[in-house]
This record gives structure tokens, sequence and C-alpha cells, in this order.
């Protein structure tokens, strides 16, 4: 059976292409932002505004790709804001133009999310869910590997040139635009007497109490988790602050993507095969290890394997994570079951962040670590005595 078909390659390509471009500029937007004179301050308000921006606009458009039936367009809108919303970086230099381009680039992942990922739960049986959601998050993430890595090729011969970057980068989101226009309408994805209605922006909600105990119980699980799982950012300090070089801390995260880039396919199959739970679970005891061994650790080649553990955990849940949704509700609600969770999981991570960094301040790097393990620890025992369905009940 062909598992990987058309449409999930081309949307994977999409993915990997406008991830290359977003991740050319993680590492180097906040030194920009600053060389051109903002604070700290500016660029944290900034970037908290942006998530919250993200989280909702997830579940109001998913929940209108469901309402109208179609995903397609709602995947080219999404990815073409996100291109765009590059270059208007660098040509904007007040705070309003920097806070429309992130708001751009934000709203454009909020657009798409849920209707790409409603296209991949259609092109996927009950068992191939996790290997077909796998696949997209290995070639995604294959672009955080990718972008980073041509960004230090370029910043090596172009020291603090940082302006012309932005420029680049609207290149492969161009690329991503054009495999868009590969993806056909499909007619099974026509909603015919779907009962969701849309009334406002925050009406997605409304679908928590219309959906099935199952999914509530599963996402409940997750945004608990999600309220203690705080930005990479921090795992990245805590690299710097061991006393590594900046060169060796970007390798770091690149080494990480790469990780999650390789395993995500395979223990997507292997989620197929074992089931959700299991796989999950794994992922989450994965996570919580990196958490104890940051919390205790300055060995540098420690600190390099933590960052493999943490790769293995976000191939192990975060594509096993939407496959299960989209196993728990009917396919005409996939947009906006996947919709609402993503944009709660991304306000959830805003106060995790939040949450991080008021503990780091106060009592340190070890405590703050030593904290989310606990957490991440009760976690786990929710999923291991909550009984929870792989698919829908008959």
């Amino acid at each position: 059976m062909k598992y990987i078909s058309k449409t999930v390659w081309v949307l994977s390509l999409v993915s990997l292409f406008t991830d290359i471009a977003s991740e050319m500029l993680y590492p180097v937007l906040p030194i920009y932002l600053k060389s051109i004179g903002y604070s700290v301050l500016f660029i944290g308000i900034l970037e908290g505004i942006t998530e919250v921006v993200a989280g909702y606009s997830k579940g109001f458009f998913g929940n209108l790709s469901d309402i109208s039936g179609k995903r397609v367009p709602y995947v080219r809108l999404g990815y073409a804001l996100s291109a765009i919303s590059k270059p208007l970086l660098a040509i904007g230099q007040i705070p309003l133009v920097v806070l429309l381009a992130r708001v751009f680039d934000r709203i454009g992942k909020g657009v798409r999310t849920g209707a790409r990922d409603a296209i991949l739960s259609k092109e996927a049986t009950k068992t191939s869910k996790a290997r077909v959601f796998g696949f997209h998050r290995s070639m995604d993430t294959l672009g955080a590997v990718l972008g980073p890595s041509i960004a230090l090729v370029y910043l090596y011969f172009n020291p603090q040139n940082y302006l012309f970057l932005f420029y680049l980068a609207l290149l492969p989101g161009l690329v991503s635009i054009g495999f868009t226009f590969f993806l056909k309408e499909k007619p099974g994805q026509k909603s015919e007497g779907n009962q969701i209605q849309v009334t406002s922006f925050f009406s997605f909600l409304s679908y928590w109490k219309k959906t099935n105990p199952n999914y509530r119980k599963l996402v409940f699980g997750l945004l608990v988790f999600a309220f203690w799982n705080s930005s990479d950012v921090f795992l990245i300090l805590k690299a710097k602050e061991s006393g590594l070089d900046d060169k060796f801390v970007i390798g770091i995260y690149i080494f990480y993507n790469l990780v999650y880039a390789l395993f995500a396919y395979p223990l997507g199959i292997l989620a197929d095969r074992v089931g959700f739970k299991k796989m999950f679970l794994f992922g989450l005891g994965m996570f919580a290890t990196v958490y104890f061994l940051m919390g205790s650790i300055q060995n540098p080649y420690l600190i390099v394997f933590s960052f493999f553990l943490y790769g293995v955990y976000a191939s192990a849940t975060e594509g096993i994570s939407k496959a299960w949704i989209s196993n728990l509700v009917p396919n005409l609600e996939v947009g906006t079951a996947i919709g609402m969770f993503t944009g709660l999981q991304s306000v959830a991570t805003f106060f995790a962040s939040s949450i991080a960094g008021w503990l780091w301040y106060l009592f340190g790097a070890p405590i703050t670590f030593l904290v989310t393990g606990f957490f991440s620890v009760l976690v786990i025992l929710y999923f291991l005595f909550t009984k929870i369905t792989e698919g829908l009940e008959s």
C-alpha cells in the first residue's frame, strides 16, 4: 500500500521550504532587532503578542475551513502570508511595521494549520495516521536544519550583515507558495450538513462542549503538558550558560532538529503499530529525562546528549499527538479539532515560557528545569491512568 501520497509529498515540500525561510531568520532575529535599537522587553512583548494571535487564529481558521468544506485556499493563503512577512521585517524598522510583519507571519501559520492537517488526515487511513503526520513533521523539521545552516554560512562570509538575509529568506518562501499550486481540492472534503457553526473569532472554543469525551481527555492532558513546556530558548540559554560559545550553541540547535527530522517518520511508523499512547508516553519520558538532566549538569557532552534525547522526544510526540486527535473526531471536524488544540497550545506555551522566565529569574536555571521535569512526570501519570481510545468509538 502506498502510504505517502502525492498530496502528502507536496504539503511536506511546502512545509520544508517555508521552514527553511523561517529558520534562516530564527537565530538572528533577536540580534537584528537589538542592532536597530529595540529592547529585550520589546522583543519579549512582540513574541508574546504574535504567539497569542497565532494561537487563536489556528482555532478560528480551522473551524472556518471545516464549515466551508475547503482546505487548499487556506493552505495557500497561510503560506503566502508567512512568505511575504520576511522582507517586511527588513523594510520596516519602526515598531509598528515590525509588529505587523510578525503578526502576518503568525496569522499565516494560523490560517494554514488546521486546513493542512485536515488534508494530511484525509490522506491517511486509521492505521497510517502517525506515519503520515510523522513524515510531514520530518520534512518540516529538515527545514529547521537547513535554514540555520544557510544562515551560519551566510553570516560567516557576511558578518553582521543581517538585512540582506531577510530578503534572501523570501526565495524559499516563494518556492513553497509555488508548490501549493500543485494541491487540488478533493470532492470528499466538501462539507454538507456540518453542525459546526462560526459566529465570532472565539466561536471555535464551543467545540469543546460538542465533541466526544475521549477528545476532551486527550486535549486536556496535552494542554496541561503545554502549560509547563516552555520555549526551546531556555534549553539554548542553558547550553550557553554552561560555557559553550555561540557557534556551538547554534550547532546544538541544528543537531536537535536533525535528530527530530531523522526520527519523526520511523517513530510515526512504529506508533501506528504499537499505539499512539505508548509512543506518546515514551516521548514524555524522554522529555522528563532531558529536563532532570539539564537541571543538574554542566558537562558539554551531557548537554549534547540531552539535545539528542530532546529531538527523540519531539519525534515521538508532536506528529503523533495530531494523528491521535484526528483519529478521535469525524473527518469534517478535523480542522476545528486540531485548530482548537494547537491554538490553546500556543497560549499555554506563552504562559509556560513566562513561568519559566520567572522561575529562572528568582531561583536560577536548575530549579526551572527540575520544576518542569516534576510536572511532566505528573502528566505521564495522568496518561498512564486515564483511559483514552486510539480512535472513534463505534
